[in-house]
């Protein structure tokens, strides 16, 4: 393994979960949660993603302390914080930086998740926030995740990062 490969390999910090939501159907209001329970292949119970093993986007995830940096990018006053709902994703996380999950599975609570990719923002942001949202949110946005093993996540979970064996991924006892 190349110097890089194993800065890439080795990541040190532990995230935690700041907010919990979803979205019951299309187009409806986030419902902020306490707990949720992340269902394999189907993602968060009560949220609208689309069940299945091929469906890549069964949770989205963003990073805390990108809050600030979308409210800040678009300018908003201070007494207009971004809050998690706005941006609709489900688990907002602070502590570690998402994109260091690409290609890695990971717990919250007891659920374990596999990372699909990054969470772009669309254009129904922009008409909900208004102008400069889609380009205060782009490389912000977060990222998306399967569900591999069912479980609980609350308020204030950890989420680590599972070690790469030789083969790729640490073993998991599906439950």
């Amino acid at each position: 393994m190349s110097p890089l490969q194993e800065l890439i390999a080795h990541v040190p910090q532990t995230g935690r979960v700041r907010w919990i939501g979803v979205r019951p159907e299309r187009h409806a209001p986030m419902i902020e949660l306490d707990a949720v329970e992340a269902r394999l292949e189907a993602g968060l119970t009560g949220d609208r993603a689309r069940p299945g093993v091929r469906n890549a986007r069964q949770v989205t995830l963003i990073q805390w302390e990108h809050l600030a940096v979308i409210h800040s990018l678009m300018g908003r006053p201070d007494d207009q914080p971004i809050k998690p709902e706005e941006l609709r994703r489900n688990l907002v996380i602070s502590g570690i930086n998402l994109f260091s999950l690409k290609g890695r599975r990971f717990r919250i609570g007891q659920a374990i998740f596999e990372t699909t990719g990054w969470c772009q923002p669309c254009a129904r942001l922009e008409n909900n926030l208004g102008p400069g949202t889609f380009q205060a949110v782009r490389g912000h946005g977060g990222i998306t995740a399967r569900v591999l093993q069912s479980g609980i996540i609350r308020l204030d979970d950890t989420l680590s990062v599972l070690p790469l064996t030789e083969s790729g991924y640490a073993p998991f006892i599906a439950g």
